[in-house]
């Protein structure tokens, strides 16, 4: 008897009766939706409409920042400092130290630019900016615990294993480079956030679309490099010859799509051993350059390398970079999670990230590469009105505050309203769907149509909600 493997076993024993549970079991899981045999999964595909952005740049805060001390000032909690704070919900405390008594933020603000947009102190850099800034004051998220807030904000739910916003966006556009990755992350110098690579998986989706961690230093990517002892003839040859088998083996079960997903990520890596490490090397930067994004400075490195490399992933066509501040256990100064002293845990954390940022919306923009990259700066969720022990803040998912930058977006203009203490967003409500939705519109795609069938539905980012946030956009 010929030789045949399990799947051509299925199909021909017993009148192929056993295929129709394979049948069921690959449309449950979503392989029957992968791409064409023969097509490569992030080859760059046409938008559902003409795009604002090409790129975008995700800024993400670990911890939640607090929104009432950097983007969204409350005078009205000077008067409330040390009282029962109006209409506060003591269920709306993570911790038991938490108090009801109002805590008036320890920063000044100051109006800047042309718009007049309030910034803290705290963000003397990034006030410079601000007529670039669209400021979203009204988001709310739907758990005031990290790690399933996290998941929603960066996959649209709590739960773990769906794709990631990036993923989400590669599989729509695919990636106009060839040589690095579709969807990089990077991560900050502390570690990853609560999840880890669960917040930039592909989840049912094929590995393809999946974030691909970028070190700033050394070996840009693990396991990227070949044995010592392998020349790139060999090496070469070794992935020709692979080639030839998978392509003749994909022409005799055409059913078997996934391996031409595969075929192209052999190809892929290969490209990326010649070009990954030509991109993280910042050494023909100009020392001007290094300056803007605060290279020369011990505590702003960190972040302005990553920062720079983020430029210069989107310079180099990758459709997605995401960026972490705070990794690790996010309390302390490891990340943006100021629950014994906001003050303290502020100062470290911003003075981190101001320049950084900046550097990055300056270099963008003079570039011409700002109008065509929609930056994104935000957390999982806020911070409370109210204090926590003497000087800290609990978690605040309610009401909080994002910003946007380029891509498309109006600059200088602030959207949407918390209540007068920064506890609740109440006017222009803008939930982590319908902030899914606009920058899938600002890409150029309907987040209703971006679908994937996994288990008998239409699968999307949004779920079933999310609305595009049309008076923000240019």
């Amino acid at each position: 008897m010929p030789f045949c493997n399990r799947r051509e076993l299925l199909m021909n024993a017993g009148a192929g009766f056993g295929s129709l549970a394979l049948h069921w079991l690959l449309g449950r899981d979503g392989v029957q939706a992968a791409p064409s045999p023969g097509v490569n999964p992030l080859a760059a595909r046409a938008p559902h409409f003409a795009p604002k952005a090409k790129n975008i740049i995700f800024l993400f805060m670990f911890g939640g920042p607090s929104s009432i001390d950097l983007l969204d000032p409350k005078p009205e909690l000077e008067k409330w400092h040390g009282k029962p704070l109006k209409g506060f919900n003591a269920a709306d405390n993570f911790f038991e130290d938490s108090k009801t008594t109002g805590f008036a933020s320890p920063y000044q603000f100051a109006k800047h630019g042309q718009s007049g947009l309030d910034v803290s102190e705290k963000f003397p850099e990034l006030a410079k900016h601000a007529d670039d800034l669209c400021v979203i004051r009204s988001l709310h998220a739907d758990n005031n615990n990290h790690r399933p807030a996290i998941f929603q904000m960066n996959t649209g739910f709590q739960q773990a294993g769906r794709p990631s916003f990036g993923s989400w966006a590669t599989y729509g556009l695919g990636s106009e480079s060839e040589n690095l990755p579709a969807f990089v992350v990077m991560l900050d110098q502390a570690g990853g956030p609560f999840g880890g690579a669960l917040n930039w998986s592909s989840g049912f989706m094929p590995a393809a679309y999946q974030g691909v961690t970028l070190r700033a230093t050394g070996e840009p990517i693990a396991d990227l490099n070949p044995p010592k002892n392998l020349s790139p003839e060999q090496q070469r040859a070794r992935l020709d010859l692979l080639a030839k088998l998978n392509e003749k083996h994909l022409a005799d079960n055409p059913g078997e799509s996934s391996l031409a997903a595969r075929i192209a990520s052999f190809e892929l890596a290969y490209r990326m051993q010649m070009n990954a490490p030509e991109a993280v090397d910042i050494s023909k930067e100009t020392e001007a350059t290094k300056k803007l994004y605060g290279l020369d400075q011990k505590t702003t490195e960190p972040f302005g390398r990553n920062c720079l490399l983020a430029r210069r992933m989107v310079e180099r066509g990758v459709r997605f970079v995401q960026l972490y501040s705070g990794g690790g256990d996010a309390m302390g100064t490891s990340g943006w999670d100021a629950h014994s002293d906001v003050k303290q845990n502020h100062d470290v954390l911003c003075n981190r990230v101001d320049k950084p940022i900046a550097g990055l919306l300056a270099d963008l923009k003079q570039r011409g590469l700002l109008d065509s990259t929609l930056v994104i700066w935000g957390g999982e969720f806020g911070r409370l009105p109210t204090a926590q022990g003497s000087k800290g803040r609990d978690h605040n998912p309610h009401g909080f505050t994002m910003w946007l930058a380029g891509g498309g977006v109006k600059g200088g203009m602030t959207y949407g309203a918390t209540d007068e203490f920064g506890y609740k967003a109440v006017d222009h409500r803008v939930s982590v769907p319908d902030l899914h939705a606009t920058c899938l519109h600002l890409l150029g795609l309907d987040h209703k149509q971006l679908t994937w069938r996994f288990m008998g539905r239409d699968m999307r980012l949004t779920d079933v909600s999310g609305e595009v946030i049309r008076d923000i956009i240019r």
